[in-house]
């Protein structure tokens, strides 16, 4: 059976509750009875409870672009899982490059994460990647095997159903540069062989893995033509309406 794809707008700290209310409302007529893939946008939280009004009723769902392991407490400037499901999210981002190089996320911190979100009810997009380092050392397969064992420890089966991965080779973030299609498609497959190593081979087999990394209008048919990339995430390119409508619709 066909994954069905997932592309996903990751806005960083970009706009206002305003632009992005404005946003969602250009982006529907776009993207009307498109029900070919799942369409997530994530914008930062301040903008979560305008996005969501904007987007109600629609085939358009908003998630998170982070979230705390805990379900509340004293941590200054975290967001839990119950506020964004209280918000209406349906999916968080977790572990993305840019968390763990300036934030200090790490693989365990991904893990804890992840169990709270699945726990909650959450569909968490979690990130994976390598840096140009690594990528030019020929580590790519040891830090992806790292990061996914570590990503998840102790979790089953039953419970990683909604599990999305986002394969994100961290020197093509931003930069213009992408991975090849056949680059993806590699990391992709190595991704999915850790997975059916944790959670089995039927699980595996559903487990949709997106592709991030200069991802727009220019490529994006070329990369989703590739049977390992179930959908995208996009930094840059999806925080203009009509680029990213052009990109859902490949």
């Amino acid at each position: 059976m066909a994954r069905k794809k997932l592309m996903a707008a990751n806005w960083k700290m970009y706009k206002t509750p305003n632009q992005a209310r404005e946003f969602i409302q250009q982006f529907l007529p776009l993207v009307h009875g498109h029900t070919r893939d799942e369409i997530v946008v994530c914008p930062p939280f301040v903008n979560l409870s305008a996005a969501i009004e904007a987007a109600k009723e629609s085939n358009v769902a908003i998630g998170g672009q982070n979230l705390h392991w805990e379900k509340e407490g004293a941590y200054t400037g975290e967001t839990s899982a119950g506020m964004l499901l209280a918000v209406g999210c349906t999916h968080v981002i977790i572990g993305h490059s840019e968390r763990r190089q300036y934030f200090g996320e790490t693989d365990d911190t991904v893990n804890l994460k992840l169990k709270t979100a699945l726990e909650a009810g959450l569909t968490p997009i979690v990130c994976v990647g390598e840096v140009l380092e690594e990528r030019e050392a020929n580590l790519t397969e040891d830090v992806l095997r790292r990061q996914c064992l570590r990503a998840f420890h102790a979790i089953s089966a039953k419970k990683a159903a909604k599990l999305v991965i986002a394969y994100e080779p961290v020197w093509a973030i931003g930069t213009g540069k992408t991975a090849t299609p056949q680059m993806a498609a590699d990391a992709h497959l190595l991704i999915r062989g850790e997975a059916a190593k944790a959670f089995g081979q039927e699980l595996s087999n559903q487990l949709r893995i997106l592709y991030g990394g200069s991802v727009k209008q220019e490529n994006a048919k070329t990369l989703m033509s590739e049977q390992e990339i179930d959908g995208a995430l996009v930094g840059g390119a999806s925080l203009d309406p009509k680029s990213f409508a052009a990109i859902v619709k490949y």
